[in-house]
């Protein structure tokens, strides 16, 4: 039996790996959870008189540091002055240098929003006339690169070791109190102690770093350590690092006094060390609400005592099942039906209040049944969605099981069974007493002969308890049926870490709606031209729209801006997309332009000479693999 739950629990390690690898590095960088929605000069315009100063709206509040907003001119300097300020609401301006020469400038912005996740992008302007730059259209990167990775992993950690700590706790006080003395029960929720601890010292060092776009090296950096703790991100994790202190002294009670206690004590203690770990639980889960997305956004004042709920329903449930999965496979002491039942019921209410609280948490994100498909985070919720019901149907088979238990058929089912290692270790008993009889007169070889024989009995003994615990086939059956739960949870646990990092569904829809009316606008108010065209290349992912936004689509000299996006509305990168001017009336052209890569699904060409007026077609040519890519085009008046 040894050896069949060895590679098994070997599978549950590598699943966890693997779950936590493929959906950390597939989130890349953390998704931004403010969009810029509005700006002034705009994205892509030609002012005639240089702007006083350049403003940016976003979705919602963002923190601001000296450098986070920044314009620059054709050769890279600098010609903003003094620090961004708040003008209104959302909107935030910077102040620039007087008498600005015509040009090309390139404003770059990084900010952290009311979420604590960071915002990083750019785009370019004019005056009097586009002209090359020497500036990366691209802007910084925020939440990426070693340190993004880092950062996720913290993340994924410090819930993971939430989740242990709390559920393994409650466990022991709510459903099995006799297993406040078993071993494994004992570190189970000291590593989850441990786990969520080392994490958070992790994020805090990692913080500054992560927010700025900086390097690995920037963890040592004090001044950055000290920004952080200035924030309210950084406050949350100071006082769960506080929190944590006052858990360690739970966990030393639960585990020493509590555990040396007769039943009746115990019964006596077992109120007031759960009033004292709910209260620290529970401040510990509001370290979360009170930082991240139930702290903006829609009623505040209730997301966040829900969201605190939420937090504490998982760590019971997915904790608890994780310290049952424990105590099936590594505990010495079977334990009783009663426990498993009790257990049960914990995990049958946590799942009733898990869907309670998710149906809010989904209409305050969400907003509309349509992001549940056109937005990223509606489709990782549904993801989520799916783990929890397939959880729960495992949940169902591991309640018949339970039914089925029986106390006391293991000893019966496995009397045949350990029959013989009972008489070897009989014998093995014998041969001690007559050893160590014979090492009290003799020499060193009768020693290690005895020692021998020590280490033998014992070794007999561990076998005979474990074919114990292991007799009963609905006991096994249980066993089995848990680590099926337990795997499944791990993969949950990935998903609902991204699910964390990415942009709620409500702001994505909120900020395209913005930026829409804000481009329509642009539009109609300078002249300039926008067309679109759908494309399919034929092969996977190979349907889109290409939009050509033309400033101010006259004779001479022209902007640029190519948009590629989803069905869905989202944009995306494609490995290649060129673009060609004709005007057949008079036999120019092909002038072809290769725009530059600025950022997700968007590239940009300024410069584009057209030398006469007519009905030019534009051809846009997008490659979506090595082999898939089509043109599509469309005539257009310019002049």
């Amino acid at each position: 039996m040894t050896q069949t739950i060895a590679p098994r629990v070997r599978n549950l390690v590598l699943l966890f790996l693997a779950a936590t690898g493929l959906l950390l590095a597939g989130a890349g960088p953390a998704s931004a959870h403010a969009a810029l929605t509005g700006s002034d000069p705009q994205q892509g315009v030609v002012v005639d008189k240089a702007p006083t100063q350049v403003s940016l709206t976003f979705s919602e509040k963002v923190a601001m540091s000296d450098d986070s907003l920044r314009v620059l001119d054709p050769k890279g300097k600098r010609v903003d002055t003094g620090k961004p300020s708040e003008v209104s609401g959302t909107t935030y301006a910077v102040q620039l240098h007087s008498g600005l020469p015509d040009g090309t400038y390139t404003v770059t912005y990084q900010v952290v929003s009311e979420d604590s996740h960071p915002v990083a992008g750019a785009y370019t302007f004019s005056v009097g006339a586009p002209s090359k730059t020497t500036v990366s259209a691209s802007g910084p990167t925020a939440g990426g690169g070693v340190v993004g990775w880092l950062y996720g992993l913290g993340r994924y950690v410090s819930y993971a070791g939430f989740i242990v700590m709390v559920g393994g706790a409650a466990f022991v006080l709510a459903c099995w109190q006799r297993g406040s003395g078993v071993r494994a029960l004992q570190r189970l929720v000291v590593s989850g102690w441990l786990a969520l601890t080392s994490a958070t010292l992790l994020l805090l060092l990692l913080r500054g770093s992560y927010t700025s776009g900086g390097k690995l090296g920037d963890v040592f950096d004090l001044s950055l350590l000290g920004q952080v703790l200035q924030t309210k991100t950084g406050a949350s994790m100071v006082s769960r690092l506080l929190l944590l202190a006052a858990a360690a002294l739970f966990i030393a009670v639960l585990f020493g006094a509590y555990d040396k206690r007769e039943d009746q004590e115990k019964r006596d203690l077992t109120f007031g060390l759960s009033l004292g770990g709910t209260v620290v639980a529970a401040g510990l889960a509001a370290s979360w609400a009170m930082a991240e997305h139930a702290s903006t956004g829609l009623q505040t004042g209730i997301a966040m005592p829900v969201d605190v709920v939420h937090l504490l329903a998982v760590a019971a449930w997915l904790g608890g099942l994780t310290a049952l999965l424990v105590t099936l496979y590594r505990a010495d002491t079977p334990i009783e039906r009663s426990a498993v039942r009790r257990f049960s019921r914990l995990a049958f209410s946590s799942v009733l209040t898990l869907v309670a609280t998710g149906v809010y948490q989904s209409w305050r994100q969400l907003g509309s049944w349509s992001a549940f498909t056109d937005t990223t985070y509606g489709q990782l919720l549904l993801v989520k969605i799916g783990l929890v019901t397939l959880l729960v149907g495992i949940a169902w088979i591991s309640r018949r099981w339970t039914a089925r238990l029986s106390d006391g058929a293991a000893a019966e089912a496995g009397a045949v069974e350990v029959g013989a290692a009972e008489a070897g270790a009989a014998e093995l008993e014998k041969e001690h007493v007559r050893a160590g009889a014979a090492a009290s007169g003799g020499g060193e070889g009768d020693s290690k002969r005895a020692a021998q024989l020590a280490r033998q009995r014992a070794a007999v003994n561990t076998a005979r308890q474990k074919r114990q615990r292991d007799a009963d086939p609905d006991r096994f059956g249980l066993r089995r049926s848990v680590l099926a739960e337990a795997s499944v949870a791990v993969v949950l646990l990935a998903v609902t870490t991204v699910l964390t990092q990415t942009e709620p569904g409500r702001t994505e829809e909120e900020a395209k709606a913005a930026t829409s009316s804000s481009s329509s606008s642009s539009t109609s108010s300078s002249g300039a031209l926008t067309l679109d065209m759908p494309f399919d290349t034929g092969g996977e992912d190979g349907k889109g729209l290409v939009r050509i936004d033309l400033d101010p689509a006259r004779v001479g000299a022209n902007e640029m801006h190519v948009y590629v996006e989803r069905p869905n509305g989202r944009g995306f990168d494609v490995p290649e997309v060129k673009v060609s001017f004709t005007l057949e009336s008079q036999d120019i052209g092909p002038l072809p332009v290769v725009p530059d890569h600025i950022t997700t699904g968007h590239w940009s060409a300024s410069g584009i000479q057209l030398p006469v007026a007519g009905d030019w077609k534009i051809a846009v040519t997008v490659r979506t693999s090595d082999i898939d890519q089509t043109t599509v085009s469309k005539n257009a008046q310019i002049g």
